[in-house]
């Protein structure tokens, strides 16, 4: 329940800010996107400062960061390569 209640007083402080910056809200799909690059951006944050705040290089922090997947949604993994392995054939040689 609490992040319900998070949720709803955090969109009233944003609703907050677009009427202070005359944005009208829903705001523009540039605008609203932009927006959540920086949603996406600001949460990685955290994680950064605190790598630095432990006495990393802000290269080390950087270059040790995982974000790009976050920020992205893309998966850095590989993908399982498509078809059967050896290990699904049965003894007979078949599929």
């Amino acid at each position: 329940m609490k992040i319900y209640l998070f949720s709803l007083v955090t969109g009233v402080l944003v609703g907050t800010i677009y009427a202070l910056l005359g944005v009208r809200s829903p705001a523009p799909p540039t605008i609203a996107l932009v927006g959540l690059l920086g949603i996406l951006l600001g949460e990685q944050l955290v994680p950064f400062a605190k790598q630095v705040g432990a006495g990393h290089s802000l290269s080390e922090a950087w270059h040790s960061m995982e974000w790009m997947p976050s920020v992205s949604g893309v998966s850095q993994e590989q993908p399982p390569k498509e078809g059967p392995s050896s290990s699904d054939k049965d003894p007979n040689g078949s599929i």
